[in-house]
Parts: structure tokens; C-alpha cells; sequence
């Protein structure tokens, strides 16, 4: 699918550029003005009860196309923002900051089956027009701890930039069993309910 529209993408990840760009769309990419962590402490900090893992990502999807969106530069322009996370029986993961955490993640998701999830918001003028959330199942395969050992000395400190410590156009296949749904979206943005939505408007 090729789009005659120019997008923007509220997003400064490589693997998000490298989707939009092989699947033709023509765009730039921004980073968004936005702090994460600061925007789900104030989420939890508001909220009784547990925001669902799908929630939350489009909140932070939205947050980020809103930052953007909001710049007189692109303001005529569809925002794309997208935030991608991991949850495990509704407990939410959060990026490892050191390979000690990486290795206690994988550990942790080892044998298991969890849960990707990404909210996907375009904005316009300031403006969210689309939203949606996708989901997808991975399966790890069950590790011992120096196979772990082996793969993080192999990915490096660049595995960090992961959610789930795995890259699945990279080293991730050396750990990951199964795939179940929108393999794109295992990479960052769900660009099958992208395409479906941007094909409708061209």
C-alpha cells in the first residue's frame, strides 16, 4: 500500500521508522515531547483500580501524537503516536534498565506465554481522530540460566531498548518459541490495523 499522504510519526524508535518505510508510507519521523514514566505515575497515582495494560498504552499513544500534533509545524499533518507494552497476567513490565534486569525479565517470562500490547492514536490540529489497541501473544521458549547468559552477552546493552528484551527482526528468535497475531506489532506498531485505516481514507 502506497499513501499519497505525509504522516508524521511521534516516535524517535528505529524499528517504528523501518515499518512505516518498508510498507511505503511517506512520512517523518519526530520524537515526541512527552515523559512516559511521568504520565503513568500520575495514571496510577489517579486511578483505585488497575488501568487495564490496553488502557494505558493508548493513553501513552495518545500523549505522545498530542505532543507533536500540538507543534504549529505539523499541524496540518496525521500524527502518528504509538506506545508498545508487555504484561504478564495483567502485570505490567516496564524496559530493563541494566542486563541484570534483562536477565531477571527473561527469566521470569521464561516457559510462558505473555502478552504484547500497543496503542495506536493519530491526532490532527491537536486532535485525536483514530484510535485503537492490538494484541498479540509470544511464547518464550523455556530457558536455562546460561542460555540467557549466552544470548545477552550475544544482543549487548542495545537489547535494553526492548520491552520485552527481545528483538524479533534480530536475536529474538533465539529465544522466542511462538508468535500469535499481528507479528508487527511484536516489532512496536501494529501496522495491520494502520494499513486498514489509512487504506479507507486514500
Amino acid at each position: 500500500m502506497f499513501t499519497h499522504n505525509t504522516y508524521v510519526l511521534a516516535s524517535s524508535s528505529r524499528s517504528r521508522y523501518n515499518i512505516l518505510k518498508n510498507s511505503g508510507f511517506n512520512f517523518v519521523q519526530v520524537k515526541p515531547k512527552c515523559n512516559e514514566e511521568e504520565i503513568k505515575n500520575k495514571i496510577k497515582s489517579n486511578r483505585s483500580a488497575t488501568i487495564k495494560p490496553s488502557n494505558l498504552a493508548k493513553i501513552l499513544s495518545l500523549e505522545k501524537a498530542l505532543s507533536v500534533s500540538k507543534n504549529q509545524k505539523y499541524y496540518d499533518f496525521n500524527v502518528i503516536g504509538c506506545d508498545t507494552l508487555i504484561h504478564l497476567n495483567n502485570k505490567i513490565f516496564d524496559k530493563a534498565k541494566s542486563i541484570k534486569e534483562a536477565k531477571l525479565k527473561i527469566k521470569l517470562l521464561s516457559g510462558k506465554t505473555h502478552k504484547i500490547v500497543s496503542g495506536l492514536t493519530i491526532c490532527k490540529r491537536g486532535v485525536k481522530i483514530w484510535q485503537c489497541s492490538t494484541t498479540t501473544s509470544v511464547k518464550i521458549k523455556k530457558l536455562k540460566s546460561s542460555q540467557i547468559n549466552m544470548y545477552l552477552q550475544k544482543t549487548g546493552k542495545q537489547i535494553l531498548g526492548s520491552v520485552g528484551c527481545y528483538q524479533v527482526e534480530s536475536l529474538g528468535p533465539n529465544i522466542v518459541e511462538d508468535i500469535s497475531g499481528d507479528f508487527f506489532n511484536v516489532m512496536g506498531l501494529p501496522l495491520f490495523k494502520l494499513l486498514k485505516y489509512t487504506s479507507a481514507k486514500e
